[in-house]
């Protein structure tokens, strides 16, 4: 499994509680996974093996070390794992509710540390046990030991290209000097895009390489890994893949493209998502829409799974008192802690009403657009919010307007906290995710781990993941509202609030959410069923071959977009 980043190591997203999670959960069902990402500053492998070796780019070679971990049993559980620590950091704000809050960049060097490996790494991944999980680190400092994974406050990286093809290359070459032929390859994101690139060309006849199937995941097809096509020539690939029919995209090269044209299966992270992924003209499909049909019959979507080793209301160490959906009491005094946590009364009465939590970016796909129009009627509710998160300045100063504006009734902390985080999740009785489109989302489902009840937009993941209360009463495990307008958001969690209410229904609606399964066992079984299914024969790239509808998409495609400006 190759990735740009994983938990506990480094993470700047849903990608890494991913890659961090699955293939531990492929370890549980007895495969044996190794996962290949880049060392990047705070990584500790003092305790790891270590080889040299050049990646090759054509002629050239670019030298690197991998770091190899002694691989983890299938028994191996999150706080064996290692966990993150949440280092808080306050500034006073002028009156109401608000403070800044960040988390060391990264996990602690318990967290981070990656044990030693009794074998050479050339041979690590061989000797590795069945059920069992192989980290490796590609250590290249002149292109990773950076402030940022994919930039800094100056934008993205110049020479992403550059420092992703190493990753992509170099993956491939550590698993061509241990000798030991993967079944499959999965590739997460623009980032490993080339994995199945190169597979497909200049790995085709290599001895170890070729012919083994890759799959590739788009977690968020708004990121399309989108450079200058002269830079092609500096990672060994051919000006022939350079096209319509290639990577091009817009005049520009795209590696999220080279990643779908040419593994052999395509996922994304939801079954809805992935529909809307393939709808003629949806908006969020950025372009891509066209590209994905021509993969269609290879297509298809699979629902991130939740950590519920970590997100567990029964164990959760941020939670004042265990408790689980046989006995839920103990849920009010997670809901008094985070008022408390939050500086927002917690009397008696503060505890009666509904408290809204949001853990998100602050950003225009979170609808915090829409939050911001809708302001005055939430505001009319009767409710208390605590908001953690961080994104566009202007959307972190109307929240920290609207903290100071209403002190006893709405809290803001920009940043994060892990404490608070658990918290929010914990002790809130909703759980709101207005997004305007939502690849999966997983907050949602931590939330229902712990009784508390989305809102949300019926969009992706979340479409998937939250059974409507006035839809499907007796498996209803939130509330979903589908057009994107501040009244279809305020109707919403009216219906909420007058649930809440009616402690019966209440009771039940969070009865269902609790008794939902998540766990990304679930999601390693349908991905097992996709690995299995690259044995299908392939065409000439190692992908079905394509047919006149295809190439008539394809072109279609192309002339849609080159009538179009951006």
């Amino acid at each position: 499994m190759v990735t740009p980043e994983a938990r506990p190591f480094k993470t700047t997203g849903g990608l890494a509680d991913v890659a961090g999670a699955l293939p531990h959960a492929l370890a549980r069902m007895g495969h044996r996974v190794t996962l290949v990402m880049p060392r990047y500053r705070g990584v500790d492998v003092a305790d790891a093996s270590s080889q040299s070796a050049n990646v090759p780019f054509g002629p050239n070679l670019y030298p690197v070390t991998f770091h190899v971990g002694t691989p983890e049993s299938r028994a191996a559980t999150p706080e064996a794992r290692g966990a993150t620590r949440a280092a808080k950091v306050t500034t006073a704000a002028s009156g109401g509710s608000t403070t800044r809050s960040r988390v060391a960049s990264a996990p602690v060097k318990a967290a981070t540390r990656v044990s030693a490996a009794a074998k050479a790494p050339a041979r690590a991944s061989k000797s590795a046990p069945a059920g069992s999980v192989t980290h490796v680190f590609i250590d290249a400092p002149d292109l990773f030991d950076r402030d940022g994974l994919y930039g800094d406050a100056a934008g993205e990286y110049t020479d992403n290209a550059f420092r992703f093809a190493v990753l992509s290359r170099g993956a491939l070459e550590y698993a061509r000097l241990t000798g030991d032929r993967p079944s499959v390859i999965h590739a997460h994101d623009w980032q490993s895009g080339l994995v199945p690139l190169y597979l497909r060309t200049v790995l085709a006849d290599d001895p170890v390489l070729g012919g083994v199937p890759s799959v590739f995941t788009i977690h968020n097809v708004a990121f399309q890994g989108l450079f200058s096509p002269d830079v092609l020539r500096w990672i060994d690939i051919s000006p022939d893949l350079y096209g319509a029919n290639g990577l091009e995209f817009y005049g520009r090269a795209s590696l999220l493209k080279a990643g779908t044209l040419f593994s052999d299966k395509v996922t994304t992270v939801s079954p809805t998502y992935a529909r809307e992924l393939l709808s003629p003209g949806y908006a969020f499909a950025f372009d891509f829409e066209g590209i994905l049909a021509s993969r269609a019959a290879d297509f298809s979507g699979i629902l991130n799974g939740i950590d519920t080793d970590a997100w567990d209301p029964a164990r959760d160490r941020y939670v004042p008192e265990p408790f689980n959906a046989g006995s839920p009491a103990a849920k009010i005094e997670a809901k008094r802690a985070l008022l408390k946590v939050a500086g927002l009364p917690s009397d008696s009465t503060a505890l009666k009403r509904p408290t809204i939590g949001l853990l998100s970016r602050l950003t225009y796909q979170k609808g915090f657009d829409l939050l911001s129009a809708a302001a005055d009627s939430l505001m009319k509710l009767d409710a208390t919010w605590v908001l953690l998160g961080d994104g566009d300045r202007h959307y972190e100063e109307f929240w920290t307007s609207l903290a100071q504006k209403h002190p006893d009734r709405v809290a803001t902390r920009l940043g994060f906290d892990e404490h608070l985080a658990h918290l929010i999740h914990a002790g809130s009785d909703l759980f709101l995710m207005p997004s305007r489109y939502e690849p999966c989302g997983l907050n949602q489902m931590y939330a229902m781990r712990y009784g508390t009840l989305p809102v949300v937009r019926a969009t992706g993941g979340l479409e998937d993941t939250v059974q409507d209360a006035d839809e499907a009463a007796k498996e209803a495990t939130g509330f979903r509202f589908r057009d994107f307008t501040a009244d279809a958001l305020v109707g919403a969690l009216q219906r909420a609030l007058d649930a809440f209410g009616d402690s019966r229904r209440w009771k039940s609606l969070q009865r269902n959410a609790m008794k939902q399964d998540h766990s990304w066992d679930v999601s390693a079984r349908e991905y097992v069923k996709v690995y299995r299914g690259t044995a299908e024969p392939r065409g000439r790239h190692g992908f079905r071959k394509s047919t006149d509808a295809d190439r008539r998409e394809l072109r279609t495609d192309d002339q849609r977009r080159k009538s179009r400006t951006r």
